[in-house]
């Protein structure tokens, strides 16, 4: 019924689709996204207002074609998320809506909602509003190429817009340092795969400052938006991010201590405590190691129906709003922004029925994202185990990565990780 229904749903914007939104065609907005995907939902745009920064983030206006408890919705809060593996995607949307009307893909018509911010040359998100639009994306832009350019300072059509981005970034990066947020650097590792479907080689993943400058972006878009549901007092989804439990903080603290290091802020370290141990080991050969077990003293990120902050990024409210393609928490956020736009509030009785369902819908999407994590864990161990088969009998280096009663894992330089 999805499928039907998603069928029924027009691959263009019709005249009538733009009524009571601001027409942002004109605008130079564009998609930074990695050489594969297929899912564009989010465009960028910056421009220096004296010496403060606009920074407009436009999203994929998913919630104008996915209305409350039609079949879509229905499957979509289902599976709660996209899932990601190697070869392929598990869309949480039907496809033609994904990859097509509600992608913003180059050169064509859509919708979006705009989270339109004024930040200082502090870093300081001065002011923001949020407004249905109707934009175009004037480039589909990859992260590599985008790095490229800027290090190489290469002059083309986006080069101005491009270097106010990334002029803006250095300035949220410095106020990201100043929180106290926490900034790991992972080597993430890409395979390739030959017409068969089998791995041809695994190459590692340089995280470069375009996919910084596009997270900056998104972050301060995802900060608006709980600010924005916190000051209307509406029953909304945050993400949450707890700092550790006593109990994981002593185990970090005993493991620390037999390699010499300290961690600040006695039983109640602030993420300020972290980075900046962070900061001292940056250098280290056994870094990754050690960023691991810091994490791991920290408790998982979920969703919940009131605000707590978020530990590892240093937010005091944090939800998300970027990604309604993949993620539905961020479906429900658009449709809570949509609902004020219309009324300029929330009826009494809207705010009961949410307070009454969003534990529930907290609760599922949290599942079902660890559920999407451990699934695409294993089918990425699966794959390399395939690839590996080949090698078996050969000596290789490797790095010892973890250490449990039961033997040693040993982590290899293309990434591949086995149990001694």
């Amino acid at each position: 019924t999805g499928l039907k229904a998603a069928a029924k749903i027009p691959e263009k914007v019709r005249p009538g689709d733009r009524k009571n939104r601001v027409d942002l065609r004109d605008l130079p907005l564009v998609t930074i996204d990695g050489e594969t995907s297929r899912d564009f939902d989010d465009a960028v745009y910056a421009e220096k207002i004296g010496r403060n920064y606009r920074l407009i983030v436009a999203i994929a206006d998913v919630s104008h074609y996915v209305k409350p408890d039609d079949a879509i919705d229905q499957d979509a809060q289902e599976r709660a998320t996209s899932v990601y593996f190697p070869r392929r995607v598990i869309p949480m949307l039907p496809e033609n809506l994904s990859n097509g009307i509600c992608s913003l893909n180059p050169d064509v018509e859509r919708l979006c909602m705009v989270c339109d911010m004024e930040i200082t040359f502090a870093g300081n998100i001065k002011s923001y509003r949020f407004y249905p639009a109707v934009m175009k994306s004037h480039g589909r832009l990859t992260y590599n190429q985008v790095w490229e350019w800027i290090s190489h300072n290469t002059q083309n059509q986006y080069s101005k817009q491009l270097d106010t981005l990334y002029k803006l970034f250095k300035v949220l990066q410095k106020k990201r340092h100043a929180r106290g947020a926490m900034e790991f650097e992972t080597s993430e590792t890409q395979m390739l795969f030959n017409d068969n479907g089998k791995i041809d080689r695994i190459i590692p993943v340089v995280r470069n400052d375009a996919h910084k400058l596009i997270e900056e972006c998104m972050l301060a878009a995802n900060v608006c938006s709980a600010d924005f549901l916190l000051k209307n007092k509406h029953p909304a989804l945050y993400r949450n991010h707890a700092g550790p439990t006593p109990e994981k903080l002593a185990a970090l603290r005993e493991q620390l201590g037999l390699l010499g290091l300290k961690l600040g802020g006695g039983d109640n370290p602030t993420p300020k405590d972290y980075a900046a141990l962070a900061d001292k080991i940056a250098a280290r050969e056994d870094r990754e190691l050690l960023q691991t077990m810091l994490l791991r003293s920290m408790q998982q990120a979920q969703y919940e129906p009131h605000n707590a902050g978020h530990f590892g990024l240093a937010y005091e409210h944090y939800t998300h709003f970027t990604s309604p393609i993949r993620r539905y928490p961020d479906l429900m956020v658009h449709r809570l922004l949509r609902e004020t736009f219309a009324t300029g509030h929330i009826s009494a009785e809207r705010r009961e029925k949410l307070r009454a369902i969003l534990p529930e819908t907290a609760e599922h999407s949290s599942a079902r994202e660890r559920i999407a994590v451990e699934a695409e864990r294993e089918t990425t161990d699966m794959k390399k185990i395939e690839y590996m088969a080949q090698f078996v009998g050969e000596t290789y280096e490797g790095v010892i990565s973890g250490v449990t009663a039961f033997g040693i894992f040993v982590e290899l330089d293309n990434g591949v990780e086995g149990l001694v």
